[in-house]
């Protein structure tokens, strides 16, 4: 049953204020809750972007109930971008939420600028059982670097998703830090997809379904 008809918008409270969000609602009975974080707000990104939909879509299939939001100064949400420092808190605040609302272990994906910020406060949480990062900014984005060390330290299940023509992943920077991080682990290329995967939506969908079948799912995470 597709249960992606029931949407609930709410608000977050975030500490730079509410933060805007859509709840897609789970299945009876969800082995987990998932977050998704959206692109750069100051080059358009929000909670509506193509690619955090899709993303949406995929861990939806399984039942989860999915969270969306807006960071900080982005939409309704209140407060002013902080360059990625606020922005961490602000995932920290919806995984709070998430936590209090349903109680369950949580799948976190984030793309471009949300995988960036996602990422740090996820790696972090035990709450949080697995993470995906789509079209990870390995290469300097929005006139500045992500550091990405810390995922030398995340022992979480991870996958990571890029396109073959991203041009802010370029593959030998994207295999350095896939070896650099501990297992378990995998880095998916989809050919001919650009930053935005744009034309390959299918493929960026199935290829986090199947990874959530076989590395999530079937090993039951706790």
């Amino acid at each position: 049953m597709d249960h992606t008809a029931a949407i609930r918008s709410l608000f977050i409270d975030g500490p730079a204020g509410r933060l805007e969000a859509l709840l897609n609602q789970g299945a009876p009975g969800a082995s987990h809750a998932a977050l998704v974080c959206h692109p750069h707000p100051l080059f358009g990104g929000t909670l509506h972007n193509k690619v955090v939909f899709h993303t949406m879509k995929a861990l939806h299939s399984f039942g989860f109930p999915v969270l969306r939001f807006n960071f900080r100064g982005t939409g309704l949400s209140a407060g002013e971008h902080d360059n990625g420092r606020g922005e961490v808190e602000d995932v920290r605040s919806a995984l709070d939420w998430l936590h209090r609302e349903f109680q369950l272990p949580v799948i976190f994906s984030g793309f471009s600028f949300g995988a960036a910020v996602g990422l740090q406060a996820a790696c972090a949480d035990d709450r949080v059982k697995a993470a995906i990062g789509l079209g990870i900014p390995v290469a300097p984005i929005d006139g500045r670097s992500y550091d990405f060390a810390f995922l030398q330290g995340c022992t979480k299940p991870k996958l990571l998703v890029s396109g073959s023509l991203d041009q802010f992943g370029p593959l030998a920077e994207l295999q350095r830090l896939e070896q650099a991080m501990p297992a378990p682990r995998k880095l998916a290329i989809i050919e001919g997809a650009d930053h935005f995967f744009e034309g390959r939506l299918r493929e960026l969908r199935e290829t986090v379904e199947s990874w959530l079948r076989e590395s999530v799912i079937r090993k039951d995470v706790p």
